[in-house]
């Protein structure tokens, strides 16, 4: 962003705007954003755009993964990753200067990479690549973010009465395709009774309590791994005397 800043600087003492002069690149690709231009160079410019190196403990848990997860089929992610994070924390730092060294290496020559493409590139062609490539990576972290909690098992969230039925009943549906299904069954779940309802809604309910208590049991194991930053956060909490405080 700091390279963004710097080019902005200099459109502007050129009495041009990033926008403006965005908007002069030709040969736009359609984006959800009307100010964003993408030019079709981006897809064979951003195919070959380096991703960022992992950490060292990064590294080290992904190359652990596989070999805890062979050796105990069996056991979940989130249990897996408490052993390899106790590992890592264990790990003389001879042996973590190996991952540390990697790190150091990859991050130097990605550094490089990225100033060889921008070097390559015009002004006009940096400002929407920065923009694509700073939508990319808040997807990117998206599906990261989602990836990881699977892998550190944390439990599905609860499903509505609604979707219950849904799920239900949508393999049952004689339709053909998939949307005249869902059109069927959701006819049908408007055309149940009240007492018909609340079979779902009991199953709701209950799948909330499921929910509920297997959230308690995993921010507990996330805490013992130091994962704080997983844990739902709780503005108000009660003191034995039944206080609220912040």
């Amino acid at each position: 962003m700091a390279l963004l800043r710097g080019v902005w600087g200099v459109l502007s003492a050129l009495g041009k705007s990033g926008a403006e002069l965005c908007a002069g690149c030709g040969n736009r690709l359609c984006f959800p954003f009307s100010f964003m231009c993408v030019p079709r160079w981006f897809s064979s410019t951003l195919s070959g755009y380096p991703k960022k190196p992992l950490s060292s403990y990064l590294r080290f848990s992904t190359e652990q993964l596989p070999i805890f997860k062979a050796q105990n089929p069996e056991a979940r992610n989130s249990e897996l990753i408490k052993k390899i994070a106790q590992i890592w924390r264990e790990l003389p730092d001879s042996e973590k200067k190996t991952y540390e060294d990697a790190y150091r290496a990859d991050w130097q020559a990605y550094r490089e990479e990225i100033k060889r493409i921008q070097e390559q590139l015009t002004p006009s062609q940096i400002i929407c690549m920065e923009k694509e490539i700073q939508q990319k990576r808040l997807k990117r972290k998206a599906l990261i973010k989602k990836r990881e909690l699977t892998m550190l098992g944390k439990p599905k969230r609860p499903r509505s009465a609604y979707n219950i039925f849904i799920s239900e009943s949508f393999q049952e549906a004689k339709d053909a395709s998939s949307q005249a299904k869902l059109k069927t069954v959701n006819e049908n779940w408007k055309n149940l009774s009240s007492s018909q309802k609340q079979v779902y809604i009991q199953l709701a309910k209950d799948d909330k309590i499921r929910y509920d208590n297997e959230m308690k049991s995993w921010e507990a194991q996330m805490i013992e791994v130091g994962r704080n930053d997983l844990i739902r956060r709780k503005t108000k909490h009660r003191t034995k005397d039944g206080t609220a405080e912040c």
